[in-house]
């Protein structure tokens, strides 16, 4: 018998399961893991910005999270995922070498799996986006990643600097926050997201909190908030309360770009007028759908993105680690690659763990193609 959205019994385990995760989450409100909620001097500031309407943080553009037909069609695919939304065997990785990392102030990079990327510029070690855990969720259905993380936290170098784009926790990291907090590690993050940190006990110290187009010298860095188009939450019940954003980060002799998670934005020229070109744009390629168009970029996205903040090596994040969404695993670095030829922009796709550096860059690696 073939189900369908109309079928009375798949409606019964559609609206169950739903229940299940809304009371998992209510029941988790009170759990540390969710963070913290702004109150007194924090929440002025934030009251002030430009972008809070006065109840939440907003889009520059009219945005939708998800299309609200699209809702009983999200929830059918993500219970009934098909195999291709994860690789069949673990994805192929690569032994870091560390050895030069700090021994060189030229730009070099490790993408780390997802949206983790690891910094040498200007021999400034910056950490983005920092997600090493097994998991990437607190409520039902929680992601497992494809395979165990390329390093763990302990085997990095002395991090300088962490950057979070946003509060979603496929970005956001408790366990992460309190391991460099103790190290003395400086966080950056958007305008709200400090309430999480200090929740979890982070210094004041060690907390800067920007709003769009804020920068912050860093020593001989220039590291600037920068507009995205997304949205922000770690509680169903709880959405906005804090703003998203990308990255610029500014050295003596080479600039990058980070996107964050984004959907296309006319801002990227903006950016790419006030702080462009960059050597490197780091733009998130995974997690598109028709569902939800304006908040995560696709691959094609991706590239015209690149060439509006007048990037010169594009690298894809924000795909090939965790199921995020209802495309197969594989299908964005495929079709960035054939967005990135009819272009002819300049892309690297690192293995996990391979660096990456601007006079040496592997262009032409297909390596997840010999992944079933």
């Amino acid at each position: 018998m073939k189900y369908s959205l109309s079928n009375k019994n798949l409606l019964v385990i559609l609206v169950t399961i739903v229940l299940i995760s809304v009371a998992l989450v209510v029941f988790r409100i009170g759990d540390e893991e969710v963070g913290g909620s702004a109150s007194g001097e924090h929440l002025k500031r934030i009251k002030k910005s430009p972008n809070y309407d006065g109840s939440k943080f907003v889009n520059a553009e009219p945005t939708e999270h998800i299309a609200e037909s699209s809702y009983w069609n999200v929830m059918k695919n993500y219970l009934f995922p098909s195999e291709d939304r994860r690789p069949l065997e673990l994805i192929t990785t690569n032994s870091i070498d560390l050895n030069n990392f700090h021994k060189t102030s030229d730009l070099q990079l490790f993408w780390l799996g997802h949206s983790t990327v690891l910094i040498n510029i200007d021999s400034i070690t910056i950490l983005i986006d920092p997600v090493f855990d097994e998991r990437v969720s607190v409520i039902v259905g929680s992601t497992e990643r494809f395979q165990p993380a390329v390093i763990n936290r302990e085997g990095l170098p002395k991090v300088n600097a962490v950057i979070i784009s946003h509060d979603h926790y496929d970005h956001l990291e408790k366990n992460s926050i309190d391991f460099f907090a103790k190290r003395g590690t400086i966080f950056f993050v958007p305008l709200g997201v400090g309430v999480h940190l200090r929740a979890w006990l982070v210094p004041d110290s060690q907390i800067v909190e920007l709003d769009w187009w804020e920068s912050r010298d860093f020593g001989s860095l220039k590291i600037v908030c920068t507009p995205a188009r997304h949205f922000s939450g770690r509680s169903l019940l709880k959405f906005d309360e804090t703003l998203w954003a990308s990255w610029v980060v500014i050295g003596s002799t080479s600039s990058l770009y980070y996107g964050g998670d984004t959907g296309y934005t006319d801002q990227f020229e903006e950016i790419g007028d006030r702080f462009g070109p960059f050597d490197i744009t780091l733009l998130p390629i995974g997690a598109y759908s028709e569902y939800w168009p304006d908040i995560h970029l696709n691959p094609e996205e991706a590239v015209t993105a690149h060439l509006a903040l007048k990037g010169q090596l594009l690298i894809p994040v924000h795909w090939g680690t965790f199921d995020v969404a209802l495309h197969p695993w594989d299908e964005p670095i495929e079709r960035l690659v054939q967005a990135v030829h009819k272009q002819e922009v300049q892309v690297a796709t690192p293995l996990p763990g391979e660096k990456i550096e601007l006079d040496s860059v592997n262009i032409n690696e297909k390596w997840w193609r010999s992944t079933p």
